[in-house]
């Protein structure tokens, strides 16, 4: 068929709503992934001031919620870390509050500086402490208040681009800035976080009911296993965050994950199909991306774009705190990993 036919014939089809899937089948169906997710770094001590500042210009009240997205450079405008999650920096500063809602959005809070503000997640108060990871289920009411004396710092991770695609948005605000407390403080922890369920407990959710996972807790099953020498070549020591109920991931959308680097360690090659996020609890070293050297430090965070060679490497005891849509990626059998040396 003659060129001018094959326009033709493309200009009559759009006219019914219809393209030709050879036109784009190259792009749709690719080798490999191709994402528009790029390599890229935050140093904290460099964003801090900015994050400072925003808590001169705008209240946690009037904001709902004071964070700095950040945005991947690869995606500007789009408040995407990777294809899939979003992420930010939020900002509580003493005496605030930021008021209760709730969304079909899952998220995660990893603290970064600071130690006495709270989230309180269905009726549940708990308090924060740098290093501990804590969850937001899926249309739970939840508020964050700071009754510390000084500013605290998380990050925020959500699965907003994964729900944005899949239009299923919902939010709601309660009437008041703070939603009732209804049981004790650590109260889940207790119940669900020794190895124990109660006797007549039945699963309420797709996330875990533990929602504070102390590093306290975490820093030292790492030492254990240290003692143990269970070294990975790729990843050090690395653990992932559970579900007490089932063993899955503690988050539906969102596989979370903390890894120990002991000093001098030059991780093998690694790569996966879940774009991961990093964020630096302790120590200092790099991580090479591609052709890419990222050095980082304590509270940078950093994303390795899906399907990326890249290996770690640690000038002292490092730890590392990681989220991504593995959970997501693994449930459809998308999920694949490469640990061949290039």
């Amino acid at each position: 068929m003659a060129k001018r036919d094959r326009e033709a014939f493309r200009s009559a089809i759009g006219r019914q709503n219809l393209a030709p899937l050879w036109d784009v089948l190259d792009a749709l169906v690719t080798p490999e992934p191709r994402s528009a997710c790029r390599p890229a770094l935050w140093r904290y001590q460099e964003v801090r001031p900015a994050l400072m500042e925003s808590g001169a210009l705008i209240s946690a009240k009037e904001a709902v919620r004071r964070v700095l997205v950040l945005e991947n450079p690869g995606m500007p405008g789009q408040s995407r870390i990777t294809t899939s999650l979003y992420a930010g920096l939020q900002l509580i500063l003493p005496g605030e509050v930021a008021p209760a809602h709730r969304h079909t959005q899952s998220a995660l809070r990893f603290v970064i500086e600071g130690e006495g503000a709270y989230t309180a997640v269905s009726g549940e108060k708990t308090l924060m402490r740098e290093g501990d990871f804590v969850i937001t289920p899926s249309w739970a009411w939840h508020d964050h208040g700071n009754e510390s004396d000084r500013p605290m710092v998380w990050m925020d991770g959500l699965d907003i681009p994964l729900v944005q695609f899949l239009d299923a948005s919902f939010a709601e605000n309660y009437p008041e800035d703070r939603h009732p407390l209804e049981r004790r403080e650590g109260d889940s922890l207790a119940r669900y976080g020794s190895g124990l369920l109660p006797l007549d407990h039945q699963p309420a959710g797709a996330s875990s009911p533990v929602f504070n996972y102390p590093y306290a807790r975490t820093r030292e099953a790492l030492e254990t296993m240290r003692r143990g020498e269970e070294w990975d070549p790729c990843h050090g020591l690395k653990l992932r965050y559970v579900n007490p109920e089932n063993g899955d991931f503690a988050m539906p959308t969102m596989g979370t994950f903390m890894q120990l680097l002991p000093k001098g360690f030059a991780g093998a090659d690694y790569r996966s199909s879940d774009a991961m996020v990093f964020n630096v609890v302790e120590g200092k070293g790099r991580t090479r991306i591609g052709d890419e050297v990222f050095d980082w430090a304590a509270r940078d965070v950093f994303v390795v774009p899906s399907w990326h060679h890249h290996r770690h490497e640690a000038d002292e005891d490092a730890v590392l705190f990681s989220f991504s849509d593995r959970p997501v990626q693994q449930k459809l059998g998308l999920w694949r990993e490469d640990r061949g040396n290039r």
